[in-house]
């Protein structure tokens, strides 16, 4: 399993505009083959910052989202709204205790 997370600093103006595109293709993201699974984070003291938080069956089927219109799509409109370059990273989770 593949672990994305992506942080984003969005114009404050721009809040609401990402949170109504989110809710748009929140559903499609996360029933693209390979997701197991999607949240959505928000910075508790910077309410322009938020993290989507995703499983991934592996590297390819990762890639293979970000190949497909669905994210082009997504990517295409969400960048427009940044006040910052976004930061990305994959992990392979080692541990998880309960």
């Amino acid at each position: 399993m593949l672990v994305r997370v992506v942080r984003m600093t969005f114009r404050e103006e721009a809040v609401e505009s990402f949170l109504q595109n989110f809710e748009a293709n929140k559903q499609n993201i996360r029933n693209f083959p390979g997701c197991s699974h999607l949240e959505l984070w928000q910075d508790e003291n910077h309410k322009n910052i938020f993290l989507t938080y995703s499983h991934w069956q592996s590297e390819e089927a990762l890639n293979q989202y970000r190949d497909s219109e669905l994210f082009k799509t997504v990517w295409s409109f969400t960048k427009t709204l940044f006040a910052e370059k976004p930061v990305a990273f994959s992990s392979k989770k080692i541990q998880e205790l309960s």
